[in-house]
């Protein structure tokens, strides 16, 4: 990356991102081939098909060259795919919208792993399992804070033993 390099970040829906706003105004004085950056852009964000995904494309006007780089969705998105929910709950301790099981939960800190805090996979499951709180989604079929006092007193160890990152 050079300081002549132009940044162009915007958020679009997993694998289907298109050559209109925002991306292809924003690219089009760069010269670069839009059809090939949204391709790339297709490609990279296919894993989250149904989400909003963050991306940042990274643009040489010099050799017309460029890098896709994509974020993760927000943590409330993907907790509400793995429900099948539009939206968290508006009254979430007592409107329940959904439950999702500890390894729904694992995959989720999983794929948050670069913009946790958490070093081990059980820290990131409560971070996680906070969310699910605040959204009225139940975990393993108990509230979050009955699932995070089982965590807090060592039920879950065996399957929070793996490591959060490879």
């Amino acid at each position: 990356m050079s300081e002549k390099d132009v940044i162009v970040e915007a958020l679009v829906e997993g694998g289907k991102a298109s050559g209109g706003p925002p991306i292809g105004p924003a690219l089009g004085p760069t010269g670069v081939n839009i059809f090939q950056v949204v391709t790339k852009i297709n490609e990279v964000t296919q894993p989250f098909a149904g989400l909003k995904v963050p991306v940042k494309i990274i643009v040489n006007p010099n050799d017309k060259s460029f890098e896709i780089e994509v974020g993760t969705p927000p943590t409330s998105a993907l907790i509400l795919k793995e429900v099948g929910a539009s939206k968290g709950s508006g009254t979430p301790n007592t409107n329940i919208i959904g439950n999702i099981t500890i390894d729904q939960l694992k995959n989720i800190a999983k794929g948050k792993a670069e913009d946790l805090s958490a070093q081990t996979m059980k820290a990131a499951v409560m971070i996680i399992s906070g969310s699910c709180s605040q959204m009225g989604v139940n975990i393993e079929g108990k509230t979050a804070k009955e699932f995070q006092a089982e965590v807090r007193s060592g039920t879950w160890d065996a399957q929070l033993e793996e490591p959060l990152r490879e």
